[in-house]
């Protein structure tokens, strides 16, 4: 699939579908994540998806061409629209989602310090994130600017924690204003059952997340994890989310993350 903007630009796309009858479900995957459970109807020769999650409604209209195809509209909203094309291709795949970004040449060292939700500034030196925190556990840690999905991290968190991993979330927020972040950010917390820290990094804008984060070479989705060790060196960083509604997508991705933690864990 690609969804082409009003400059023309075309940011590539896959999407899988099943359809029963008229009713169609699926999602669609992108370098910044997954367009989350979608579901709708063929009627003719169109196609109507739709989904709503709380915070995001996608509407998607599409005409089926003669060669299977697809080719109409997406809505994002009521103030974001982008022209999309489809074509069958059982072969399709997206870039390598741990390559997309890296650390800019010649740094090694992911370092933050942001307020959590008091107020209180939080830095990657202070002990918790140490080599050896103060229960003298060999620290590792992963650090992920994720502000809207919460479900992959605290399982995670409660499962290795216990061998010393450590999870910091950069929260990015809609609200310019520091009270109204940090209670958006409680009713997160609440909602995913977090234990994990969370932080307030800024708001929901691209290049002000990259002016905040500038050893990154680049900053492109706000779902970015990266596995981290103890000395602040990144081992990797995966951009995109793929959530759930991506079925084996997400349970591979779920793996690779934590094969990587045992890898990390078991060294000395």
């Amino acid at each position: 699939m690609k969804f082409i903007d009003d400059s023309g630009t075309p940011e590539v796309a896959l999407g899988e579908f099943s359809q029963s009858h008229d009713a169609v479900s699926g999602t669609i995957l992108t370098t910044t994540g997954d367009h989350r459970y979608l579901v709708g109807q063929v009627k003719g020769d169109e196609l109507f998806l739709s989904t709503f999650d709380g915070a995001h409604v996608f509407l998607y209209k599409a005409k089926i061409t003669a060669d299977g195809g697809l080719d109409r509209d997406w809505w994002s909203g009521l103030a974001f629209h982008e022209k999309w094309v489809g074509k069958r291709d059982a072969a399709a795949k997206l870039p390598d989602a741990y390559g997309v970004t890296a650390m800019r040449a010649g740094v090694t060292q992911f370092d933050f310090a942001f307020p959590d939700l008091d107020g209180k500034t939080v830095s990657s030196k202070d002990p918790q994130f140490s080599r050896q925190g103060a229960d003298r556990r060999p620290g590792r840690q992963l650090v992920s600017e994720l502000p809207r999905r919460g479900g992959v991290l605290e399982p995670l968190y409660q499962d290795y924690r216990g061998r010393g991993l450590e999870i910091v979330s950069l929260q990015f927020e809609h609200f310019g204003d520091f009270p109204r972040a940090a209670e958006a950010t409680r009713r997160f917390r609440q909602h995913y059952g977090i234990e994990y820290t969370t932080l307030i990094a800024g708001i929901s804008d691209k290049d002000e997340a990259g002016k905040k984060l500038p050893m990154l070479q680049s900053f492109v989705a706000f779902s970015h994890h990266g596995i981290r060790r103890p000395q602040g060196h990144v081992r990797k960083i995966h951009t995109g989310y793929t959530g759930p509604a991506t079925g084996d997508h997400y349970v591979q991705f779920v793996s690779e993350v934590k094969s990587t933690l045992d890898q990390l864990l078991a060294e000395t």
